[in-house]
């Protein structure tokens, strides 16, 4: 994409972000869900294409620049960056480079254009950061698959037309292409969560679900090291990103405040330890966004410490995330309590940075493995 392209889609994503969802995150967060206008907004602007390639109806965006929209949309609103991470990273990326060529034709073109909206059906009740525990089954029935099992906590599957689903048939894991309106199918609603409130969350559960041979991706056995590995590594750059977002917001939050708030007849950003906060925030905010951006540009040519690069963005962005959002909280007291001012419900939507596509402590064991092997010293004597 030329950089003229380029500057197009990020001066209207930062336009459609100030205009239009910053000045509504609180009541999509409130009415716990995200309307409609929003999503065929993203539609129409090419956003939910941004990452895939314009032959398949996308933006074409390079790591880097679907980073920065990424970044643009999540400062706005989680709720809606959630829809990119979702939709356009885990299910059309993963799409883009397992499917086949008749399932790309099939569904990516409608899902970069935004006419079908996916999510990730993934975890369960009993699975998580294993996902190699699920206890959705497949079975092959002629020249259909037949799904049974029951999903948790999916994200948008309470508007999702697509489920990129993981199954398994004693204990081979694999994954699907299913549709909403096959026999079986089913969601309910879920409500009640710390954040991400607006992302229609659900339960899906399948009841002898027939799925046509032609929706399996990537062969029998490759859910779990091809499509899950595929999707979790789009999922946790977007991630990564997301947590640049949310304290970015925080920061300018607090300096906002801080410059204008008086106690003891000055202002309380005046004060060193209010400007411990301040600096702290600026340092990390700057350092995430950089470890992004190397993600990013490992991930651009599928380099093969990209995934690891990825991990290290993610666990840093979602740690300094947390950290931002409690220090925003912090220096607004009693008002960084109250739902009239973003900062607590930016606290809220920072701590699910810590859990989702990969806890911390998930990201901490493959880190330290990583750097064990790294960076450990061979036939050192005692």
């Amino acid at each position: 994409m030329s950089e003229v392209d380029r500057s197009d889609v990020i001066a209207r994503a930062r336009s459609f972000a100030e205009t239009e969802l910053a000045p509504r995150a609180a009541e999509f967060d409130r009415e716990e869900r995200l309307p409609h206008d929003v999503v065929r907004r993203m539609a129409d602007e090419g956003f939910l294409g941004a990452s895939i390639p314009a032959k398949w109806g996308g933006l074409g965006l390079d790591p880097l620049a679907y980073g920065e929209l990424t970044e643009i949309i999540g400062k706005a609103c989680a709720s809606t960056r959630a829809l990119l991470t979702v939709h356009t990273s885990i299910v059309a990326t993963t799409l883009l480079e397992l499917a086949s060529k008749r399932l790309k034709e099939k569904y990516l073109t409608a899902l970069a254009r935004g006419e079908k909206i996916g999510c990730f059906a993934l975890s369960e009740e009993n699975a998580g950061s294993d996902a190699a525990a699920v206890e959705t089954t497949y079975t092959g029935k002629g020249d259909t698959f037949v799904l049974n099992g029951r999903k948790k906590w999916t994200s948008f599957a309470g508007i999702a037309d697509l489920f990129l689903v993981i199954a398994s048939d004693n204990g081979v894991t694999s994954a699907f292409v299913v549709e909403r309106d096959m026999p079986g199918v089913e969601t309910r609603p879920m409500s009640g969560f710390l954040g991400n409130r607006a992302t229609h969350i659900a339960e899906v559960s399948f009841a002898d679900v027939e799925v046509p041979a032609e929706n399996l991706i990537a062969g029998i056995g490759a859910g779990f090291g091809f499509v899950v590995n595929t999707a979790l590594l789009h999922g946790r750059y977007s991630i990564a990103w997301a947590g640049v977002a949310l304290a970015q917001a925080a920061l300018e939050e607090m300096c906002s405040y801080a410059t204008r708030r008086e106690q003891f007849g000055v202002k309380i950003g005046t004060q060193q330890l209010v400007q411990k906060m301040v600096a702290d925030a600026v340092t990390n905010v700057a350092a995430a966004r950089e470890l992004c951006r190397r993600a990013g540009r490992f991930l651009a040519p599928r380099n093969a410490d990209a995934a690891m690069e990825t991990n290290i963005a993610k666990y840093f962005s979602s740690t300094i995330a947390q950290r931002a959002t409690s220090d925003a909280v912090q220096v607004l007291g009693g008002n960084g309590c109250w739902s009239g001012f973003p900062a607590e419900r930016l606290f809220r939507e920072a701590k699910i940075l810590e859990i989702i596509e990969g806890t911390s402590q998930l990201q901490q064991v493959m880190i330290a493995d990583f750097g064990y092997k790294k960076y450990a010293r061979k036939n050192q004597s005692q």
